[in-house]
């Protein structure tokens, strides 16, 4: 009788349930974030609570396992493990191993990371910085990428992952696929790929890049690996070689672009469109999921022309 007290009441510690939990959840994770999720629970939340019956822990015992992790300066980290805790505890309610979520009342009582604004190129200072493009004296496809990522306002992790497989010359569109997207996990398997309306320029500097790497997979291959893409930190290190540290971020031209766009009067929705955006409202997402083509491709050929006509 007594082993069978032991293993009910080893069954019920927070560390049990927490286990149930992933695997429930894991399916739906990559592998990396599976072992991201698991690994924070046992560095900070095991060791401390995940021996105790699970209806037996209190918010404030919660809060100061949190707050270890917080006065370490891992806001961020902090906030995920209250999110997780809540969805076991969650998870221990629906099966009867305890009563209350005592993660839950703690959100008002740990710091909120305060997130720092991508530094967006201003209009007037499109000028210098396509001067400094032009002399960057760093790598070809580098400064290629760079002037893609003007062109057509991607995410650095879309261009940087982008094969050549992706691109229709004669459409004239690239096709990014939900994988690369940044989404949920769980969202790639459903989600619609991303048409990016490619103009006359983009192809340009894009067969430029085909008589570089056309043999390749990838239009961006790593230097030590060609069998992988390039790192999107390969941008940041450019922009600080062309003396823009602290000055321009490269997701900070999606946000330059939107200001542009919008301040020259284009549809905020074929904007919104363009910049893929994640759609709050499910029915407007399914039905613009490829809407504005002929929009956005007008607008991006705008673009273009645009800042060709600085460059000259």
């Amino acid at each position: 009788m007594d082993k069978v007290i032991k293993l009910a009441a080893a069954a019920n510690t927070f560390e049990a349930i927490a286990l149930e939990w992933h695997e429930r959840e894991s399916h739906e994770w990559s592998a990396a974030h599976s072992e991201r999720v698991l690994s924070a629970m046992k560095a900070h939340i095991f060791p401390y609570i995940g021996d105790k019956p699970i209806n037996d822990i209190r918010p404030l015992e919660l809060l100061e396992v949190l707050r270890k992790v917080e006065n370490a300066g891992s806001i961020d980290t902090t906030k995920r493990l209250r999110q997780r805790c809540s969805a076991i505890f969650r998870l221990a309610i629906l099966t009867g191993h305890c009563d209350s979520d005592p993660a839950a009342p703690l959100t008002d009582a740990l710091k909120s990371q305060q997130s720092t604004p991508r530094k967006a190129l201003m209009r007037e200072g499109i000028p210098a910085f396509l001067d400094a493009l032009e002399k960057y004296d760093g790598s070809v496809q580098t400064k290629l990428m760079m002037k893609l990522m003007l062109l057509t306002f991607t995410r650095v992790g879309e261009m940087a992952m982008a094969r050549w497989e992706e691109i229709d010359f004669d459409k004239a569109l690239w096709t990014i696929p939900p994988e690369h997207r940044k989404l949920p996990e769980k969202s790639k398997k459903t989600a619609p790929p991303h048409l990016v309306p490619l103009s006359p320029p983009t192809l340009e500097v894009l067969k430029k890049l085909h008589d570089i790497t056309g043999g390749r997979e990838h239009i961006f291959p790593n230097r030590n690996n060609p069998r992988r893409p390039m790192s999107p930190e390969t941008l940041r290190r450019a922009l600080h070689s062309m003396g823009f540290k602290g000055k321009a971020d490269v997701h900070g031209f999606r946000s330059t672009a939107s200001t542009i766009l919008n301040e020259q009067g284009f549809n905020p929705d074929v904007i919104e469109r363009q910049l893929f955006h994640t759609e709050k409202n499910k029915v407007p997402a399914a039905y613009n999921r490829a809407e504005y083509i002929n929009d956005r491709r007008e607008m991006m050929n705008w673009c273009a022309n645009f800042l060709l006509a600085i460059t000259k």
